[in-house]
């Protein structure tokens, strides 16, 4: 069981009644609070089926149930209760919005059994919709149409409303067109696709006095966890759900809101005393993960943000390492350094599971990938592979086939991506007839996807490797597609940059040599990347992840790279500027994932799309008690002094 509860997690589990906002700082056990609340409910008489458990994610809703199945089944008070049909229901938001909507269809226009729509089926039917309305694929994007329609379906806005309030111009206008034939789609299918989920649930407990009535009843006591991650419709769902009796606990984190960017609002959480005035408030600052130096440092950190509650991190732990900070010439030698200390920590008995490299951005994964299999230390890149991105492969296909217009596979891999009215059926006739079996219409558009190639081809032969790599972005209409997108599209979009900065190394050969180079090199480290997954899967490794995805976790070691600002903080673009509160709030996240050890890098010059700029440390670095920090000593990475420059001792 760990340790006992303390004073202010007794408290928040003793309250059964009413509303409670638990403000969890990080480690501060909220996962076993709410567990133990459940049990604490149940021992007093309330029937487990009356409980309702709400959080994001599929692993913390398993985390949370599994806990919750052992406490229940450990407790011989309890244990008559631990039947399928009277558990707690613990999932989802999802998962909730489809027991309310299943148990509702009818008066929802649905069938029992109605279709989910994946990504892939919503960017189908979005490319359909799009065609429909009249539109070129290529000038409006499907995967940007997609983003709009989520971004304001969970602002709780409907098509009708978007049209007739939100629409400002004429690519609004579009949208809400392709929207309609999007929904049009979705009911011919008798299909919702993932926003539609929350939406239709809300509309249901909203707008049908039955619906409203049954799951008011149905649960006597709602919890929600990460309730600063809540978009418009789950907050309105959830308000609803428990206007009933008022029985409603919340735990969460303002200062680990850093998902803005796909619709959660910071305000339901700062606003709750507002919709419930009688509620208690519990803070939970005891921190039972970090040492108490790492701790100060992101007190320090986060205490600058001023949309926030005060909240100060405690602990009893040790005081503990002081926080390592390093500064190198550029990325190629951050990546060396942490690569070769984590070597260092595992050849003295270290378990490589337990260290952390986390980064702002995908593509800065790749330099230290290269940096980790160069130095043999095993690791796991969560999330895709460099290589294996569909992003990257889709570029070196391009490079491939250009050099080799019989590479079937890559033809086939690029030859309607970006979209050209290049169907499965023209194709399959191109594959098995050839070109001069194509209708003329037929053989336009084929003709200008090998007129593509050919301008590849011819182009590679007299220019560097980086520069061939940019003109193909850039010719193939890869960077279009990508340019107006969602945050994923963005993504999509640094990677491709960072292909350019990999050409680079190869930009001194000539005559097309040094694309073939860069083509030999991405098979090459796509085998040693299957190999050190096999390993992984035996023995693990050190995880490399972005920040986001780090959220929940815990490292004894962690390094967090590329404090650089433009980077870490991140700067967007030009138009959305840097929100350097929720940035900050990112760092704190990083800063309070380690437990005993933690480093802070930087590199004064790094390539991003084969350009080398210069970088100033990030602020977040400068805005540490240099008391909490020591600049660690690297002579062979990068000259001290210009260390020195930039951190105040």
């Amino acid at each position: 069981m760990g340790h006992a509860l303390n004073r202010e997690q007794t408290a928040a589990v003793a309250h059964h009644d009413g509303a409670l906002l638990i403000l969890a700082g990080a480690g501060a056990g909220k996962t076993r609070v709410i567990v133990e609340r459940i049990a604490s409910l149940i021992a007093s008489g309330i029937a487990p089926e009356k409980i309702l458990a709400v959080t994001f994610t599929n692993k913390a809703a398993r985390e949370m149930h599994e806990r919750i199945e052992v406490r229940l089944s450990g407790d011989l008070a309890l244990s008559p209760y631990d039947t399928p049909r009277t558990r707690p229901f613990i999932g989802t938001f999802h998962a909730l919005c489809l027991h309310i909507i299943k148990t509702f269809h009818t008066a929802a226009g649905l069938p029992k059994r109605f279709s989910i729509y994946d990504r892939a089926d919503s960017l189908r039917a979005a490319r359909e919709a799009v065609k429909a309305a009249g539109f070129d694929p290529k000038q409006l994007e499907p995967r940007r149409v997609l983003s709009v329609m989520s971004r304001y379906k969970g602002d709780d806005v409907t098509q009708l409303q978007f049209k007739d309030t939100f629409a400002k111009n004429y690519i609004d206008e579009a949208i809400a067109e392709v929207w309609e034939r999007y929904n049009a789609l979705l009911a011919k299918d008798k299909a919702l696709d993932f926003d539609d989920i929350l939406c239709v649930a809300l509309k249901l407990i909203r707008d049908v006095p039955a619906a409203r009535a049954h799951f008011q009843s149905a649960w006597s006591h709602v919890h929600v966890d990460e309730y600063q991650d809540t978009n418009r419709v789950q907050y309105e769902l959830i308000k609803l759900i428990a206007a009933g009796h008022g029985n409603i606990a919340v735990v969460g984190d303002i200062d680990q809101n850093i998902y803005s960017w796909r619709g959660a609002s910071i305000q339901h959480i700062m606003r709750f005393e507002e919709d419930y005035p009688s509620a208690t408030v519990v803070v939970l600052t005891q921190n039972y993960r970090s040492t108490k130096t790492i701790l100060r440092a992101a007190n320090d950190a986060i205490a600058k943000n001023t949309a926030r509650r005060e909240k100060v991190l405690v602990t009893d732990n040790e005081d503990g390492e002081r926080i390592k900070l390093a500064g190198f010439v550029d990325e190629a030698e951050e990546a060396r350094f942490v690569a070769d200390e984590a070597a260092r920590r595992v050849r003295a008995g270290q378990d490589p599971n337990t260290i952390a490299v986390l980064y702002r951005a995908n593509f800065q994964s790749r330099i230290l990938e290269e940096a980790f299999l160069q130095h043999g230390v095993p690791y796991q890149v969560l999330g895709t592979r460099f290589f294996e991105r569909a992003e990257v492969k889709d570029t070196l296909s391009y490079l491939r086939a250009a050099l080799n217009p019989d590479s079937a596979a890559d033809v086939a891999r690029i030859i309607n991506t970006p979209t050209r009215g290049i169907g499965k059926t023209l194709e399959a006739k191109l594959v098995t007839q050839g070109r001069d079996a194509l209708k003329p219409s037929e053989r336009a558009k084929v003709d200008l996807f090998y007129g593509i190639l050919e301008r590849i081809r011819t182009y590679a032969e007299t220019n560097s490797a980086s520069a061939t790599v940019r003109y193909t972005l850039d010719i193939s209409g890869l960077t279009a597609k990508f340019e107006h997108g969602d945050s994923e599209d963005e993504e999509r979009l640094e990677n491709l940059k960072e292909l350019v900065t990999v050409a680079t190394k190869y930009d001194h050969l000539t005559n097309g040599e040094g694309v073939e180079r860069l083509i030999e090199e991405a098979a090459l480290q796509s085998d040693q990347d299957e190999l050190s997954v096999r390993e992984a899967a035996k023995r693990h490794g050190v995880k490399l992840m972005t920040v986001h995805a780090a959220k929940g976790l815990e490292f004894h070691t962690v390094f967090i790279v590329g404090l650089e600002a433009g980077l870490f903080p991140h700067e967007r673009d030009a138009d959305d500027g840097v929100d350097t509160e929720e940035e900050r709030r990112l760092f704190y996240v990083a800063l309070t994932r380690a437990e005993r050890i933690a480093y802070l890098t930087y590199a004064l010059t790094r390539r991003i799309f084969g350009t080398r700029a210069s970088n100033m440390p990030s602020e977040f670095i400068l805005e540490i008690d240099p008391a909490l920090t020591e600049v660690v000593q690297q002579s062979t990475y990068a000259d001290q002094s210009n260390i020195d420059t930039y951190v105040i001792d």
